[in-house]
């Protein structure tokens, strides 16, 4: 608009706005039989002219005829230069459409990438073997040539889940949890793609006191696994076992029924370990915990069918029985002890990932189970709020029948591990962490393993 109309327009338009207000006060002050006075006949005039005149200019200038009112909604303001537009919303609609009312919907999980660096003494571990990414101590080489040291490095351990949670009418708490990892079977080369599978890791529901589905066992206890770079870390005595189960909770109890399994040991260490699929009744255990401004302590139980069938004539059952004691103990707001100790009789498969079988089978094709003994300790240190710091130990005896198992069986395993731990950011830890393992065999020979092991993890 020219600048020589703009001025008109707005005078106009403002004579035009205290204008329409005047007859409004004198009307509410002149008496309401009161005819209009020669003045206010003039000021209505006046008026007329005058949205005559602003009529005309708006109509030379395209712009509305009509004046603009008090009332009028604002235009929006205009973003500050280089900042951003502001975001739409995020979601206008319910995500958990089958879900209660009130349903509270969750995700998270954390992007972790790795480095593993392993040298062994005694032969070299398969470059598929999950042993180059994280500590099985079974699979620690013996009796073989030193080859050297191997760099691996992955992402295969970020994790993502989803959660759930609601309430019954009557308040009962609901829960839906889904995890999973990358640490499935490879589906491309370690050469160029690096694909593998997504792998469930949990998938259980719960209401009030009941949870099915898969989970810890509840013969391990989460709350006491040592703060580690590894997966693990403490696995040579550490009881590490996700299952389908049945599980009841009332206060400082748990008790589950939970999926068997029973691995054979071949007679001699002749042939690979057979895992039987072969029980008929799960396995049970239950948990006592206690809790408390100093950390917790759990006493955990298991009590299970040992089963081998086969169709060339292998039918023997027994029993398997073992115990747990694990907690944490705080001693000050900067360190912490953790601790576990398992013993028992045909449960190998519940500790250090399957070190050892559950049972051997003797020459009569009768099952004998296998002794063991484990245990951890690790102590926690904070130096500061982005500084942490781990030192811990593992150890895990089996006892053997050499006429059954073979001298080549594994007699005992264990490892001692140090670690630090930085957060430069409140939700990224960048770690190093220092292992030494050993593994003995019946026959007394030994392997050792020596790992770097270095991670940068962003929690989302």
């Amino acid at each position: 608009m020219h600048r020589n109309h703009v001025r008109p327009l707005a005078r106009a338009t403002g004579i035009l706005l205290a204008a329409a207000l005047a007859p409004a006060a004198l009307q509410a002050q002149a008496p309401a039989a009161a005819p209009p006075s020669e003045r206010e006949q003039a000021l209505e005039a006046r008026i007329a002219a005058l949205e005559q005149m602003v009529r005309e200019l708006a109509a030379k200038q395209g712009a509305p005829a009509t004046a603009p009112t008090a009332a009028a909604t604002p235009a929006p303001a205009a973003p500050a230069p280089g900042a951003a537009p502001p975001a739409p919303p995020i979601q206008s609609t319910v995500i958990n459409t089958a879900g209660w009312p009130g349903t509270r919907f969750s995700f998270g999980g954390f992007i972790k990438m790795e480095g593993v660096a392993t040298n062994t003494d005694g032969g070299e571990i398969p470059d598929a073997s999950n042993a180059r990414l994280l500590y099985v101590p079974s699979a620690t080489p013996v009796g073989g040539p030193d080859e050297g040291m191997d760099l691996d490095a992955t992402a295969q351990f970020s994790r993502f889940w989803f959660s759930s949670d609601a309430a019954t009418e009557s308040g009962t708490p609901v829960r839906g949890y889904l995890e999973f990892d990358l640490f499935g079977s490879a589906l491309g080369a370690e050469a160029t793609t690096n694909t593998y599978g997504v792998t469930v890791r949990h998938a259980w529901a719960s209401w009030g006191p009941w949870m099915v589905g898969q989970n810890w066992s509840n013969f391990q206890d989460p709350a006491s696994l040592v703060d580690t770079i590894d997966l693990i870390g403490a696995t040579d005595g550490t009881v590490f076992v996700r299952q389908a189960q049945l599980r009841y909770t009332s206060g400082a109890w748990a008790f589950a029924l939970e999926n068997p399994e029973t691995t054979v040991g071949n007679f001699r260490g002749n042939g690979a370990r057979i895992s039987s699929d072969d029980n008929r009744l799960p396995d049970l255990t239950a948990r006592w915990t206690r809790r408390g401004d100093w950390g917790h302590v759990s006493v955990a139980g298991v009590l299970r069918e040992l089963r081998h069938e086969t169709t060339t004539g292998i039918d023997d059952t027994g029993a398997g029985y073992g115990l747990s004691l694990t907690g944490r103990r705080v001693i000050n707001a900067s360190n912490d002890l953790r601790f576990g100790v398992t013993a028992g009789r045909g449960i190998s498969r519940y500790v250090g990932l399957g070190i050892a079988p559950d049972v051997l089978l003797d020459a009569g094709n009768r099952l004998e189970a296998v002794d063991m003994m484990a245990g951890f300790a690790g102590v926690r240190h904070v130096f500061n709020p982005k500084l942490r710091g781990n030192l811990y130990g593992s150890l895990a005896t089996f006892d053997n029948d050499v006429a059954l198992s073979g001298a080549g069986a594994t007699e005992k395993v264990g490892s001692i591990a140090a670690n630090l731990v930085y957060s430069p950011l409140p939700r990224v830890d960048v770690g190093f962490e220092g292992r030494l393992g050993r593994r003995w065999l019946e026959n007394g020979a030994e392997g050792d393993l020596a790992r770097l092991h270095f991670h940068v993890r962003y929690n989302f």
